[in-house]
Protein backbone atom coordinates (compact mmCIF):
# COMPACT_ATOMS: atom_id res chain seq x y z
CA UNK A 1 0.00 0.00 0.00
CA UNK A 2 1.51 3.43 -1.20
CA UNK A 3 1.43 6.50 0.78
CA UNK A 4 -0.46 9.30 1.02
CA UNK A 5 1.05 12.49 0.64
CA UNK A 6 -0.86 16.01 2.13
CA UNK A 7 1.04 18.61 -0.30
CA UNK A 8 0.80 22.07 -0.02
CA UNK A 9 1.45 24.99 -2.56
CA UNK A 10 2.32 28.15 -0.80
CA UNK A 11 2.50 31.10 -3.58
CA UNK A 12 3.07 34.70 -3.16
CA UNK A 13 0.49 35.46 -5.98
CA UNK A 14 -2.73 33.27 -7.67
CA UNK A 15 -0.56 30.35 -7.91
CA UNK A 16 -1.20 29.74 -11.16
CA UNK A 17 2.26 29.15 -12.10
CA UNK A 18 3.25 26.96 -9.16
CA UNK A 19 0.06 24.76 -9.71
CA UNK A 20 1.06 23.77 -13.32
CA UNK A 21 4.79 23.22 -12.39
CA UNK A 22 2.98 20.50 -9.73
CA UNK A 23 0.93 19.62 -12.75
CA UNK A 24 3.47 18.55 -14.45
CA UNK A 25 5.84 17.13 -11.93
CA UNK A 26 2.58 14.47 -10.57
CA UNK A 27 2.56 13.43 -14.04
CA UNK A 28 5.96 11.91 -13.95
CA UNK A 29 4.62 9.06 -11.23
CA UNK A 30 2.46 6.46 -11.64
CA UNK A 31 1.51 6.20 -8.22
CA UNK A 32 1.48 8.85 -6.37
CA UNK A 33 -1.09 9.64 -4.08
CA UNK A 34 -2.24 12.96 -2.66
CA UNK A 35 -3.88 15.18 -1.22
CA UNK A 36 -3.38 18.67 -2.79
CA UNK A 37 -4.17 22.35 -0.89
CA UNK A 38 -3.02 25.54 -2.25
CA UNK A 39 -2.17 28.76 -0.44
CA UNK A 40 -2.18 31.66 -2.56
CA UNK A 41 -0.82 35.54 -1.96
CA UNK A 42 1.08 34.17 1.42
CA UNK A 43 3.22 37.52 2.34
CA UNK A 44 3.89 37.44 5.99
CA UNK A 45 5.41 34.95 8.50
CA UNK A 46 2.26 34.85 10.68
CA UNK A 47 0.43 33.12 7.71
CA UNK A 48 3.51 31.04 6.83
CA UNK A 49 3.03 29.98 10.87
CA UNK A 50 -0.33 28.70 10.31
CA UNK A 51 0.71 26.49 7.32
CA UNK A 52 3.67 24.89 9.11
CA UNK A 53 0.63 24.50 12.24
CA UNK A 54 -1.69 22.51 9.75
CA UNK A 55 1.24 20.54 8.07
CA UNK A 56 2.39 19.34 11.69
CA UNK A 57 -1.31 17.87 11.94
CA UNK A 58 -0.68 15.88 9.02
CA UNK A 59 1.21 12.93 7.83
CA UNK A 60 3.59 13.12 5.08
CA UNK A 61 3.31 16.69 4.43
CA UNK A 62 5.18 18.41 1.26
CA UNK A 63 5.69 21.46 0.63
CA UNK A 64 6.00 23.48 -2.63
CA UNK A 65 6.56 27.05 -3.17
CA UNK A 66 7.12 30.21 -5.19
CA UNK A 67 8.04 33.06 -2.87
CA UNK A 68 10.22 35.93 -4.07
CA UNK A 69 10.76 37.78 -1.36
CA UNK A 70 14.01 35.88 -0.26
CA UNK A 71 13.51 37.06 3.55
CA UNK A 72 9.90 35.54 3.81
CA UNK A 73 11.19 32.19 1.59
CA UNK A 74 14.14 32.03 3.80
CA UNK A 75 11.44 32.15 7.14
CA UNK A 76 9.33 29.53 5.83
CA UNK A 77 12.51 27.43 4.96
CA UNK A 78 14.18 27.84 8.32
CA UNK A 79 10.30 26.80 9.82
CA UNK A 80 10.13 23.88 7.39
CA UNK A 81 13.92 22.46 8.51
CA UNK A 82 12.55 23.25 12.65
CA UNK A 83 9.35 20.74 12.03
CA UNK A 84 11.36 18.60 9.41
CA UNK A 85 9.15 19.34 6.70
CA UNK A 86 10.62 18.45 3.21
CA UNK A 87 10.10 21.74 1.70
CA UNK A 88 10.92 22.98 -2.00
CA UNK A 89 11.42 26.42 -3.69
CA UNK A 90 10.57 26.44 -6.82
CA UNK A 91 11.96 29.84 -8.29
CA UNK A 92 14.42 30.97 -5.71
CA UNK A 93 17.61 29.08 -7.46
CA UNK A 94 16.50 29.99 -10.79
CA UNK A 95 15.62 33.74 -10.39
CA UNK A 96 19.47 34.05 -8.30
CA UNK A 97 21.01 32.08 -11.73
CA UNK A 98 19.50 34.54 -14.29
CA UNK A 99 20.65 37.25 -11.69
CA UNK A 100 24.07 36.27 -12.35
CA UNK A 101 23.79 34.99 -15.55
CA UNK A 102 22.28 38.71 -16.29
CA UNK A 103 24.54 40.53 -14.18
CA UNK A 104 21.58 42.26 -12.90
CA UNK A 105 19.04 42.11 -9.56
CA UNK A 106 15.81 40.75 -9.62
CA UNK A 107 13.46 42.60 -8.88
CA UNK A 108 11.10 40.37 -6.22
CA UNK A 109 7.71 41.68 -6.92
CA UNK A 110 5.13 39.28 -5.98
CA UNK A 111 2.72 38.72 -9.29
CA UNK A 112 5.00 40.41 -11.65
CA UNK A 113 3.74 38.57 -14.86
CA UNK A 114 0.47 39.84 -14.11
CA UNK A 115 1.46 43.19 -15.03
CA UNK A 116 -0.84 45.16 -17.54
CA UNK A 117 1.73 45.31 -20.42
CA UNK A 118 1.33 45.22 -23.81
CA UNK A 119 1.59 40.99 -24.00
CA UNK A 120 -1.74 40.75 -21.34
CA UNK A 121 -3.26 43.10 -23.43
CA UNK A 122 -2.69 40.85 -26.65
CA UNK A 123 -3.85 37.74 -25.01
CA UNK A 124 -7.48 39.59 -24.27
CA UNK A 125 -7.54 40.84 -27.50
CA UNK A 126 -6.89 36.99 -28.91
CA UNK A 127 -9.29 35.48 -26.78
CA UNK A 128 -12.24 38.05 -27.66
CA UNK A 129 -11.38 37.49 -31.08
CA UNK A 130 -11.46 33.65 -31.03
CA UNK A 131 -14.58 33.17 -28.81
CA UNK A 132 -16.22 35.87 -31.27
CA UNK A 133 -14.98 33.90 -34.38
CA UNK A 134 -15.25 29.92 -33.05
CA UNK A 135 -17.29 27.15 -35.12
CA UNK A 136 -16.48 29.00 -38.34
CA UNK A 137 -18.41 32.32 -37.54
CA UNK A 138 -17.41 35.19 -38.94
CA UNK A 139 -15.43 33.86 -41.79
CA UNK A 140 -14.46 37.51 -43.36
CA UNK A 141 -11.86 37.74 -40.74
CA UNK A 142 -10.06 34.96 -42.19
CA UNK A 143 -7.27 37.23 -43.15
CA UNK A 144 -6.82 39.23 -39.30
CA UNK A 145 -6.41 36.19 -37.60
CA UNK A 146 -2.80 34.42 -36.81
CA UNK A 147 -4.14 30.90 -37.26
CA UNK A 148 -6.91 29.11 -38.83
CA UNK A 149 -7.49 25.37 -38.02
CA UNK A 150 -10.20 23.01 -39.86
CA UNK A 151 -11.43 19.81 -38.95
CA UNK A 152 -14.70 18.00 -38.69
CA UNK A 153 -16.89 18.17 -35.71
CA UNK A 154 -15.32 17.05 -32.46
CA UNK A 155 -11.58 17.24 -33.30
CA UNK A 156 -10.78 19.88 -30.19
CA UNK A 157 -10.96 22.67 -32.83
CA UNK A 158 -12.58 24.99 -29.79
CA UNK A 159 -10.36 24.07 -26.68
CA UNK A 160 -7.31 24.07 -29.29
CA UNK A 161 -8.16 27.78 -30.12
CA UNK A 162 -8.92 28.82 -26.58
CA UNK A 163 -6.15 27.47 -25.65
CA UNK A 164 -3.83 29.43 -28.12
CA UNK A 165 -5.91 32.35 -27.50
CA UNK A 166 -4.54 32.57 -23.93
CA UNK A 167 -1.33 32.36 -25.58
CA UNK A 168 -1.54 35.29 -27.53
CA UNK A 169 -2.88 33.58 -30.93
CA UNK A 170 -5.99 34.94 -32.71
CA UNK A 171 -7.30 31.80 -33.99
CA UNK A 172 -10.52 31.26 -36.18
CA UNK A 173 -11.79 27.41 -36.48
CA UNK A 174 -13.54 26.13 -39.13
CA UNK A 175 -15.84 22.93 -38.78
CA UNK A 176 -15.40 20.41 -42.09
CA UNK A 177 -18.88 19.59 -42.39
CA UNK A 178 -19.63 16.66 -45.27
CA UNK A 179 -20.08 17.71 -48.72
CA UNK A 180 -20.17 21.54 -47.85
CA UNK A 181 -17.29 24.13 -49.70
CA UNK A 182 -14.71 25.80 -47.32
CA UNK A 183 -14.48 29.45 -47.62
CA UNK A 184 -12.97 30.79 -51.00
CA UNK A 185 -10.98 33.58 -49.20
CA UNK A 186 -8.76 30.43 -47.45
CA UNK A 187 -8.29 28.91 -50.97
CA UNK A 188 -7.47 32.34 -52.54
CA UNK A 189 -4.71 33.55 -49.52
CA UNK A 190 -4.06 29.86 -48.62
CA UNK A 191 -0.59 30.76 -48.64
CA UNK A 192 -0.41 33.82 -46.62
CA UNK A 193 -2.56 32.42 -43.98
CA UNK A 194 -1.25 29.86 -41.06
CA UNK A 195 -4.25 26.74 -41.99
CA UNK A 196 -3.87 23.70 -40.21
CA UNK A 197 -6.11 20.25 -40.40
CA UNK A 198 -6.97 18.73 -37.56
CA UNK A 199 -7.86 14.96 -37.57
CA UNK A 200 -8.26 11.96 -35.58
CA UNK A 201 -9.26 7.90 -35.45
CA UNK A 202 -12.87 7.66 -37.01
CA UNK A 203 -13.45 5.12 -33.95
CA UNK A 204 -12.48 7.62 -31.45
CA UNK A 205 -14.44 10.48 -33.19
CA UNK A 206 -17.68 8.35 -32.79
CA UNK A 207 -17.29 7.40 -28.83
CA UNK A 208 -16.56 11.29 -28.55
CA UNK A 209 -19.77 12.26 -30.68
CA UNK A 210 -22.07 9.29 -28.79
CA UNK A 211 -20.47 10.78 -25.60
CA UNK A 212 -21.25 14.64 -26.36
CA UNK A 213 -24.19 14.53 -28.73
CA UNK A 214 -27.45 16.27 -27.68
CA UNK A 215 -30.35 14.02 -28.76
CA UNK A 216 -32.57 17.08 -28.74
CA UNK A 217 -30.17 18.10 -31.69
CA UNK A 218 -31.30 18.50 -35.41
CA UNK A 219 -28.39 16.41 -36.23
CA UNK A 220 -28.79 12.98 -37.32
CA UNK A 221 -27.26 11.15 -34.30
CA UNK A 222 -27.21 7.33 -36.06
CA UNK A 223 -25.83 9.23 -39.03
CA UNK A 224 -23.20 11.79 -36.86
CA UNK A 225 -22.03 8.91 -34.72
CA UNK A 226 -21.68 6.01 -37.50
CA UNK A 227 -18.25 4.59 -37.77
CA UNK A 228 -17.92 4.36 -41.60
CA UNK A 229 -19.71 7.76 -42.50
CA UNK A 230 -16.98 9.54 -40.27
CA UNK A 231 -14.02 7.61 -41.83
CA UNK A 232 -15.20 9.25 -44.97
CA UNK A 233 -15.50 12.27 -43.45
CA UNK A 234 -11.98 12.17 -42.07
CA UNK A 235 -10.63 10.74 -45.28
CA UNK A 236 -12.28 13.73 -47.44
CA UNK A 237 -10.86 16.54 -44.69
CA UNK A 238 -7.37 15.12 -45.34
CA UNK A 239 -7.78 15.13 -49.00
CA UNK A 240 -8.90 18.85 -48.54
CA UNK A 241 -5.51 19.36 -46.54
CA UNK A 242 -3.15 17.33 -49.25
CA UNK A 243 -4.83 19.74 -51.80
CA UNK A 244 -3.47 22.98 -50.64
CA UNK A 245 -0.40 21.97 -48.74
CA UNK A 246 -2.22 22.56 -45.62
CA UNK A 247 0.18 20.73 -42.42
CA UNK A 248 -2.28 18.61 -40.38
CA UNK A 249 -2.16 17.06 -37.05
CA UNK A 250 -3.64 13.81 -35.40
CA UNK A 251 -5.10 14.75 -32.37
CA UNK A 252 -6.52 11.33 -31.47
CA UNK A 253 -4.07 11.01 -28.85
CA UNK A 254 -3.17 14.63 -28.21
CA UNK A 255 -3.90 16.60 -25.23
CA UNK A 256 -4.93 20.33 -26.36
CA UNK A 257 -1.79 21.11 -24.56
CA UNK A 258 0.29 18.95 -26.89
CA UNK A 259 -1.53 20.21 -29.77
CA UNK A 260 -1.04 23.74 -29.60
CA UNK A 261 2.19 23.14 -28.72
CA UNK A 262 2.95 21.68 -32.99
CA UNK A 263 0.60 24.30 -34.04
CA UNK A 264 2.36 27.06 -32.12
CA UNK A 265 5.73 25.24 -33.57
CA UNK A 266 3.99 25.42 -37.12
CA UNK A 267 2.76 29.27 -37.60
CA UNK A 268 6.16 29.84 -36.00
CA UNK A 269 8.38 28.50 -39.12
CA UNK A 270 5.55 29.71 -41.39
CA UNK A 271 5.93 33.24 -39.62
CA UNK A 272 10.14 32.96 -40.53
CA UNK A 273 9.57 31.78 -43.77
Amino acid sequence: MTNKYQIFLISDSTGETLDRIFLALQSQFANFDYEKKEYVFTRTNQQIDKIITECNDKKNSIILYTIVDTKLAKYLGNECLKNNIPCFGVLGNLILSFSKLLNQKAIYKPSAQHILDDDYYKRIEAIQFTMSHDDGKKNEDISISDIILLGVSRTSKTPTSIYLANRGYKTLNIPLVFKQSIPETLIKDSKKLCVIGLFADPERLSEVRKTRANVNHSTDLQSYTDVNQIKQEVDDSKKIFNKYNWPSIDVTRRSVEETAASIIKIHEIKKNK
